[in-house]
């Protein structure tokens, strides 16, 4: 959710004085880039998950707190809703067996997590949305206590005037009322982090935008929310509309949602930090003590607070990160379209499908955005978001066509290209890619097994609901912490 604010009441004069302020963060920012002042000679990837609590009878567990105390871990930090946390994973280069220490790495630390945790009643889960989640459960008494999420809350619901409206069309309907942003961290992600030059950065976010749908479409593991059977992917929707600071006036003016996929291809990073504070105001008008433009002339690197905070209210789905690290600014790409889980295996096998098919699109020499529309790019994304593997999908060159085809057949050798230029070892990229080949082959992936598995107790048993339900997810507990790819998950 971003980086730590104290609570805050804001003046008209904080507004103003952090508008200056951002655009002169901008103004820096510009010049940094003229200057080729950035860090890339050694590009790292980074990898966060988010991460569901529930109790003995697989119901939420409102303990994040009483958690992350047992757990005692810098790498597990606090997220939006009582239920959640979140893990941070130390970046780390692709070559040289990276994939495999990045699974090795969150294996350990999630087990042992999930050991100190169990003192205080919690269990570990890693899901898209929580499938036990009741509508008590989403109430404003439950957001975690770090103020940032009290005032982000606060400030939402005044930009917004009103409460939010939340209504999801799919197997099933979902009509809502919220009045607060509680219902937001029931979305629990996956987020991979690129670190890239700002020449080539166009050229791979361009490339994330356009393979968005196709991670959506076989990654989707979120097809319930409040007991209700939604999209594929509900958790893209309900992001969408649970921090939609635009009432029905605004939204029929074109004023453009928080949660963004965008609206065109770029020809520069600085096109999307303009963006941000040409289309949208301040959230969180706070602002600091330095003068960015004053540290650039001494030759130091300014830390731009307000033009990264302003960023962290804005959730696209591939976000641009500007960050210092040992006084040296780099750049990245966030991507954050995909759903946590439903093992790491199958988590890491997402990450080495887009790691592998933005380096080949990134450095072809006909750019694959040159030959699709952006419009059409989103039209995938949002196919997938609600049919997942049964998507159908435009690609240059083929048409529309079912997605698994579309990786089967053109997707999975670019992919295996692309981590051959990373220098990913031979075994990895055999592996790994294998598990989304298989899972297309079978077509299951973790939306389609919660969905079938669901269905064999509430369809066939005297299970009601809710108890079909808890028994779906206490068997998915089971198999995500043997960490065999969902695609070999029984069903019981």
């Amino acid at each position: 959710m971003g980086e730590d604010v104290a609570k805050h009441e804001f003046t008209r004069e904080d507004r103003t004085r952090y508008r200056t302020k951002v655009r002169r963060c901008l103004d820096v920012f510009a010049r940094m880039l003229r200057e080729a002042r950035f860090d890339f000679e050694r590009p790292m990837t980074g990898l966060e998950i988010e991460i569901n609590l529930i109790d003995e009878n697989a119901d939420p567990a409102m303990k994040n707190h009483e958690a992350l105390q047992v757990i005692d871990d810098p790498d597990f930090v606090t997220e939006l809703g009582q239920w959640n946390i979140e893990i941070n994973v130390a970046p780390r280069r692709l070559a040289g067996g990276g994939i495999t220490s990045f699974e090795e790495t969150v294996r350990r630390s999630l087990n042992s997590a999930e050991q100190k945790a169990r003192e205080v009643g919690a269990h570990m889960v890693i899901n898209g949305i929580l499938p036990t989640l009741r509508s008590k459960d989403i109430s404003p008494d439950l957001l975690s206590g770090n103020p940032r999420y009290a005032l982000l809350n606060e400030q939402v619901l005044a930009a917004r005037g009103e409460d939010l409206q939340i209504s999801i069309d799919g197997v099933e309907r979902l009509h809502l009322t919220a009045s607060s942003i509680v219902p937001e961290a029931a979305c629990t992600s996956t987020q991979l982090h690129l670190q890239v030059s700002p020449e080539q950065f166009p050229a791979y976010w361009n490339a994330a935008q356009a393979i968005a749908g196709v991670q959506v479409a076989v990654g989707a593991n979120s097809p319930f929310f409040l007991g209700k059977e939604l999209w594929r992917e509900t958790r893209i929707a309900l992001f969408q509309q649970a921090t939609d600071t635009r009432g029905d006036e605004l939204k029929a003016q074109g004023v453009r949602p928080r949660v963004w996929f965008g609206e065109r291809w770029i020809n520069s990073i600085f096109d999307l930090f303009e963006e941000n504070v040409r289309y949208f105001p301040a959230l969180l008008p706070i602002t600091d003590d330095e003068d960015p433009l004053a540290v650039l002339d001494k030759g130091d690197t300014p830390t731009l607070g307000e033009l990264k905070l302003h960023n962290g209210t804005i959730y696209r789905w591939n976000r641009p990160v500007y960050d210092v690290v040992r006084d040296r600014p780099h750049l990245r790409v966030e991507n954050r379209v995909l759903p946590a889980g439903p093992t790491i295996v199958d988590t890491l096998a997402n990450a080495a499908l887009y790691f592998g098919l933005v380096r080949a699109l990134a450095e072809d020499e006909r750019p694959l955005w040159s030959q699709m529309s952006f419009q059409a790019a989103e039209e995938n994304f949002n196919a997938a978001s609600r049919n997942g593997m049964d998507a159908q999908m435009y690609w240059p060159g083929v048409g529309t066509v079912p997605v698994v085809e579309l990786v089967l057949r053109r997707l999975l050798p670019l992919a295996h290209e692309g981590l051959i230029r990373w220098g990913v070892e031979s075994s990895e990229r055999d592996r790994l890619l294998g598990v989304i080949e298989q899972r297309c082959l079978s077509g299951v992936n973790g939306a389609t097994w919660q969905a079938r598995e669901f269905h064999r107790h509430y369809d066939h048993t005297h299970m009601d609901r809710a108890d079909a339900l808890r028994t779906m997810l206490r068997t998915y507990v089971d198999l995500m912490h043997a960490n065999e790819p969902v695609h070999t998950w029984p069903l019981t």
